[in-house]
């Protein structure tokens, strides 16, 4: 026969590991939420994407505009000799 203690204390053990589990779970369920309400909010993601991407591209135009104006005020024999500078792109 079961000591009646030993069955109590090891169904509370296991009691108090399930309370923990739900909580996990449900701050687990509320991180999902929060995430989920970012990402089904395209309309402010497509947004600042293109800002970024805009801001990428003006650098690059503008150094690019630069080196045409440098290279047509130069000499042919110069502009050919002279490296022309590059301009990081990102991936």
């Amino acid at each position: 026969m079961k000591d009646i203690q030993q069955v109590l204390r090891r169904k509370r053990a296991q009691l108090a590991q399930l309370s923990k589990e739900v909580q996990l779970l449900e701050e687990v369920d509320a991180k999902l939420q929060q995430v989920a309400a970012l990402l089904a909010d395209d309309d402010d993601n497509g947004n600042l994407l293109a800002e970024a991407e805009d801001e990428a591209r003006r650098p690059s135009a503008l150094a690019a505009t630069a080196t045409a104006a440098a290279a047509s005020s130069q000499p042919a024999e110069v502009r050919d000799s002279v490296p022309r500078p590059t301009v990081p792109r990102w991936p």
